[in-house]
């Protein structure tokens, strides 16, 4: 532990002064980090919302290709895009077309969570066309 020790200086007079040393910067890093430590837990949580809605897009696209490619051939889109998609993300699959035209279009709906309070949940919409085989 680092004590003050006093120590001489001479005023412009002439006269001696007794001068005390700082303390230093000790304890000055944790207080910088404390006040720091929001902005850097934000961008984390930023960073894993962010990871999230790319999460959201890649599965919905997912099951919309798998609902337009199931409901093409004639079989049950709207079950081809749900097993196609994580259940946490509660997809909304509505596959159009189908036999008798010559495309099939399905739309898939996920809602991706909000990480950072105050936000809320982000709803995430793909579509996908499938030429209907005959």
């Amino acid at each position: 532990m680092a004590r003050h020790r006093a120590t001489t200086a001479l005023r412009p007079s002439g006269r001696l002064l007794a001068v005390r040393r700082p303390r230093g910067d000790r304890g000055v890093s944790i207080l910088e980090f404390t006040g720091f430590l929001p902005i850097l837990l934000l961008i984390g949580m930023a960073a894993i919302q962010l990871g999230l809605i790319g999460y959201g897009v890649n599965q919905a696209g997912s099951g919309a290709r798998a609902a337009a490619r199931v409901q093409s051939q004639g079989g049950d889109g709207a079950a081809a895009g749900q097993a196609a998609v994580s259940g946490w993300l509660d997809p909304s699959v509505t596959p159009g077309g189908g036999p008798g035209s010559d495309l099939t279009t399905a739309t898939v709906q996920v809602t991706v969570p909000g990480v950072i309070p105050l936000l809320g949940p982000y709803t995430v919409t793909r579509h996908a066309t499938m030429p209907t085989d005959d």
